[in-house]
Parts: C-alpha cells; structure tokens; sequence
C-alpha cells in the first residue's frame, strides 16, 4: 500500500514539479477527535539528523510527511488520489510560502481554493472547514487513469475505525459488596493493590461477590 501511495505522490510530482519529495504515512484516521481525518501535510519532518545539522555543520536535507488514514481507504482509489492531491496543494503552498489555511490549519481560504484548482481537484466550500472538501475533477480522474487502477489494486486493506469519541463514557465497573452489604464503587486496579475493609463489618469488599449474586438472580 505505501509503495502505491508513493507511487502516485511520484505521479503528482510528475506533472507539478514543485511539489515536493515527501514520506507517506499511514495510520488511524479516527479517535482522536471529532470527524475522520483523510489526511495531512506536515512540513520538514524527516530527516536523518534530528537537529537538522549533520556532523559537519551542514544544513540536512529534510522532507515532509504526508499523512492517509487508514480508515478513508474505503472510500476508493480515486478519493484517495484526491487526497493526495488535496496534501499536494498544501505542500505547495508551503513551498511558495502561501498560507492557505488559520485556525489551527481547520480552516481552508480561498487561496487554497486556488492551489487546488491547479492541481486538478474541485474544492467546495463548508461553512466550518472553509474550502477544504475536494473531488477530482472528470479531466484529472483521465489524466490519472493508471495511478487510480494501480492504487485500486494495491489498497486491498482498510482500516477499522475507532468507536471511541467524544460523547462515550467507560462503562461503570460493578460495585464491590462487604459482610453487611454496603456498596462501593472502585477500580479493579485500586481492589487489586490491597483490601478495602468495611468500618461497619470489618469483612473487606469483594469485587467478585456482585457478579456472583447477579449470577443467582438470573438462574432464578
């Protein structure tokens, strides 16, 4: 799959020579926040020095990161390339030193708008990303005909999307239950590291007693 997306940023470069060389990552799109995240371009992330100086002194050469998530593979070859090319006009506003986006980078203005138009994609406008949603226009899907059937044949795997999000909450762990049957309410790991004694009974609480008398009830 990388040796594919690698394959099609070459393709992008192909035709717009400024876009930059860049490691292609992909990983989870999902869980970390509201909505799925497609993709992002990271500048000058990689490198073989980690203060961007070799030995000698000299500047190293770094590359940028552009990032797929894993989870928007579903949507097809041709959505995915638009991704890519969707990064690609990120990274050459980075190189022509335009700022395309604010508000953390959610935001995408109309010189956005621009670079995609050149890149062959269609850029719409949503009230809170601005111009960020991007398809590939009919003529681009032609003049990449053989990147999206190689990409198509290669992106064969998907990845699941975290059901996790804002708005869930940790299901409750079951109360632990003492002699006289007062409840309370621990982690396993806070029962695990020592007893917890009831001041009333002196029994310690049993974690294990409430699954045990919700096993009786059922069986009545």
């Amino acid at each position: 799959m990388i040796r594919a997306l690698e394959r099609a940023w070459s393709a992008i470069r192909a035709r717009h020579p400024e876009v930059p060389a860049a490691v292609i990552v992909v990983g989870a799109g999902s869980g970390s926040g509201p909505g799925l995240k497609l993709g992002h371009f990271a500048a000058m992330r990689w490198g073989a020095e980690p203060m961007g100086t070799t030995s000698d002194g000299a500047k190293a050469d770094r590359l940028p990161e552009v990032f797929v998530g894993g989870e928007g593979l579903a949507r097809g070859p041709a959505d995915v390339l638009a991704t890519l090319l969707h990064e690609a006009a990120h990274a050459l506003a980075h190189v022509r030193g335009i700022k395309d986006t604010s508000r953390q980078g959610r935001w995408h203005n109309a010189r956005f708008k621009a670079l995609a138009d050149e890149l062959g994609i269609v850029a719409t406008k949503d009230s809170k990303i601005g111009w960020s949603p991007t398809a590939l226009h009919d003529v681009t899907r032609h003049a990449y005909t053989a990147t999206i059937d190689e990409l198509g044949q290669a992106l064969t795997l998907i990845r699941t999307a975290e059901l996790q999000g804002r708005g869930t909450k940790a299901k409750a762990s079951p109360p632990a239950l003492c002699g006289c049957g007062r409840k309370i309410r621990v982690s396993k790991s806070m029962l695990a590291a020592g007893p917890i004694v009831c001041g009333v009974c002196g029994d310690p609480f049993d974690f294990g007693a409430h699954a045990r008398d919700s096993e009786v009830e059922s069986v009545g």
